[in-house]
């Protein structure tokens, strides 16, 4: 099992990674921060990002589909955000926040390599 740190880290391997958080969207918390910098500030990109898993949430309830999301993909013209709400015994109403640089970026892999993270995680 992996702590916040190592989870952040394996995050920041992935290729094309520019920051990555792991945030409780029932307060807009980031519980931890890597990468990002003065163009991308990670706390509040983290705060704003919650009201969009929120939001899905709620649209899920409100459509009475009972199931869960696996990710939220934002693509900006340079850069990809990935919303992986996390699901286990300790980490419910949290997610991991992963932002790509597209150019350099393969999101196939880079999901795949956040599940894993996402298996591995402990709080």
């Amino acid at each position: 099992m992996a702590s916040t740190d190592v989870a952040l880290k394996d995050a920041m391997m992935i290729e094309g990674a520019v920051g990555t958080a792991l945030v409780d969207y029932t307060s807009g918390m980031a519980l931890g921060v890597l990468g990002g910098g003065r163009d991308l500030d990670l706390g509040v990109a983290a705060a704003g990002n919650t009201d969009v898993v929120r939001a899905k949430v709620r649209a899920l309830e409100t459509l009475g589909i009972e199931d869960t999301i696996e990710d939220i993909l934002i693509t900006l013209r340079t850069q990809y955000h990935v919303l992986r709400p996390l699901s286990g015994p300790t980490t419910k109403g949290l997610f991991l926040y992963l932002v790509l640089d597209r150019k350099r970026a393969n999101l196939a892999m880079a999901r795949h390599q956040l599940k894993r993270i996402e298996n591995d995680i402990e709080i």
